[in-house]
């Protein structure tokens, strides 16, 4: 299978404040499309759009309805990064019991209630899946 492009794509009833929450994570910017899709650029690529639903239902973190998905990213500097998202108007779900560890994450919500990590180790984390050993 080959994709000429990836995007994911979000289900809120405030398109903007979604929008404007992930464009500040992607440190991008708001494109609206018209008034019920907006997508992220950031350069060329449009990693994230939201779309209007607006019977929308909060996701209740980690095992409520409706199912979700979520999205990992990889940081080099957690504190800053977790400064930053909650600056934009991230919520924090689950801290991490040890900011310190070799490898670890914090899942936060955004404005609509989808859930993101921050994760951290990411090298650390390639050797253990690499070996077997990460669960």
């Amino acid at each position: 299978m080959s994709f000429s492009r990836q995007i994911v794509v979000l289900d809120a009833a405030d398109i903007e404040a979604v929008a404007t929450f992930w464009a500040g994570v992607y440190e991008g910017e708001v494109v609206r499309a018209d008034a019920d899709w907006y997508e992220i650029s950031v350069g060329a690529d449009h990693p994230v759009a939201v779309q209007r639903v607006a019977d929308h239902v909060r996701p209740e973190w980690p095992d409520g309805q409706p199912q979700q998905v979520h999205l990992d990213f990889f940081v080099d500097d957690l504190r800053a990064e977790h400064e930053r998202v909650m600056g934009l108007g991230a919520e924090l779900l689950k801290p991490s019991s040890d900011p310190d560890a070799e490898t670890g994450f914090q899942v936060y919500a955004d404005p609509a209630g989808h859930p993101f990590c921050l994760c951290w180790g990411w090298e650390a984390w390639r050797e253990e899946l690499r070996q077997g050993s990460h669960s």
